[in-house]
């Protein structure tokens, strides 16, 4: 590895650099956006109680076996797969041709979205029976109980897998370079050939791909941090109780 090659690289081909990493980034936060409220629908549909019989139950059970199946399938196969059957899938057998960046934020959101459902679904599940119950003796329905009560606490306790997915993301859209989209690969890749140095190329890539990852981490523990509230406070009912406490020793300190 030469240093003045990396130098020489850097120097002349920042902007194609600057662009790619512009492009993954966007990429990913809108896929993590777009897949994460997907995964909240489906999360929330597949969480529905059963009717004991009628339409309502087939109805509802013909969904979450179609959601099962989107689940397992975008789970089970590489995102670089998703891509090449989608894009020229499309192309080759409906004569639908997407745009190169319409099909990546397609690809990213709907991949994101299974592994988010599954996400989803668990923090809804971890959610104490009791206020489920508590909600039924109020007269909530479901979608008014997830709304008003449930999903705020999902969506808290669900911050650091939904940060984890975006990070992940920002490499994997490494793979839509097999669709020709000028993320950051796809531009390393082209900047390596016309130099043949493909060696530095690479290593200028490793090291933005950290730069952006570490600091979307650094950021996203920030915000989790902020809303886990401070470790030194004191429930309002302790708080009573200490003053009554102190209160008290007071008056028997002035008899």
């Amino acid at each position: 590895m030469s240093f003045e090659w990396i130098v020489s690289i850097v120097t002349e081909y920042w902007p194609l650099f600057l662009k790619g990493a512009g492009v993954t980034l966007l990429i990913a936060l809108v896929g993590t956006i777009a897949g994460a409220i997907i995964g909240l629908l489906i999360g929330v549909i597949r969480t529905i109680p059963e009717p004991d019989k009628g339409w309502k139950r087939i109805l509802l059970k013909i969904v979450n076996s179609l959601f099962s199946i989107y689940i397992e399938v975008f789970r089970g196969t590489p995102m670089m797969v998703q891509a090449m059957v989608i894009f020229y899938g499309l192309a080759m057998g409906f004569g639908i041709h997407l745009d190169r960046m319409m099909a990546a934020f397609f690809i990213v959101s709907i991949n994101t979205g299974a592994y988010m459902a599954e996400i989803v679904r668990g923090g809804i599940i971890s959610i104490d029976k009791g206020q489920f119950e508590a909600c039924q003796a109020l007269g909530m329905n479901h979608w008014q109980t997830m709304i008003h009560v449930v999903l705020p606490q999902v969506l808290r306790n669900i911050l650091p897998a939904t940060g984890n997915e975006f990070v992940i993301n920002i490499k994997d859209t490494s793979v839509l370079n097999v669709i020709s989209v000028s993320e950051l690969f796809f531009i390393t890749n082209t900047v390596a050939g016309m130099n043949f140095r493909f060696f530095e190329a690479f290593f200028i890539a490793s090291v933005i791909y950290f730069v952006m990852t570490f600091t979307v981490t650094r950021i996203l523990r920030y915000f989790e941090r902020k809303l886990e509230g401070s470790d030194t406070y004191i429930l309002a009912g302790n708080q009573m109780q200490v003053q009554t406490a102190e209160d008290l020793i007071r008056k028997k300190r002035n008899r």
